[in-house]
């Protein structure tokens, strides 16, 4: 979903809760990984890994200039084999500690092998952020969580695929400014722009 279409998802969300719930949340995540440089883990659940998710938070990490964003995707069936990225195990969760974030996303019930992984690294002191359903078990181990209802929200049209969009898109919006003098490279195209679109100067 690209940056047109959230715009136009939020505008006829706009008056619900979604946007700002959203932000938050992002915002949320934003301040868990970006003072400790990375560190982002997501899972899904056995029947559900969060591909899209995790191509979406690599490409705002390109596109913000933070690539504390790009996550580290833990995948429930994977084999010693596979690409490097696609190669990190429930173990890499066993393994989380302070100062990394662990980001649960679960359609459906995470079943209780991951659960204990969450609560494992919960207790070694990693921060756990769930997008989910609203399983009770794994918001009493998160630190932040927010839930959709099971199946599209018949008023709204939204399920958990389409907030991960919004929260994805709000994760790169809200990135911290680069310091002073030195500012990237797309702040400056973007002034460059605005200087060539501007009107000319009225004269007198």
């Amino acid at each position: 979903m690209d940056a047109v279409r959230v715009a136009l998802l939020r505008e006829v969300l706009a008056g619900t809760e979604w946007p700002g719930a959203t932000r938050r949340f992002a915002g949320t995540l934003r301040s868990s990984v970006l003072p400790h440089g990375g560190g982002l883990l997501l899972v899904g659940t056995a029947e559900y890994e969060p591909w899209h998710l995790a191509a979406h938070l690599v490409d705002e990490a390109a596109w913000s200039g933070t690539p504390e964003l790009k996550p580290t995707l833990v995948r429930h069936g994977a084999r010693p084999g596979d690409p490097a990225h696609l190669a990190v195990g429930l173990g890499r969760i066993e393994a989380a500690r302070r100062g990394e974030t662990l980001l649960v996303v679960a359609p459906g019930a995470p079943g209780a092998p991951l659960l204990e992984r969450v609560y494992d690294a919960r207790r070694a002191g990693a921060t756990v952020l769930a997008l989910d359903s609203g399983d009770h078990e794994l918001h009493a181990m998160a630190h932040e969580a927010l839930a959709v209802p099971p199946g599209p929200d018949l008023d709204e049209g939204l399920d958990l695929d389409t907030v991960q969009h919004l929260v994805s898109a709000a994760t790169g919006e809200n990135a911290l400014p680069a310091p002073r003098g030195r500012r990237r490279f797309t702040d400056r195209l973007a002034r460059l722009a605005d200087r060539l679109t501007a009107p000319p100067p009225a004269r007198w």
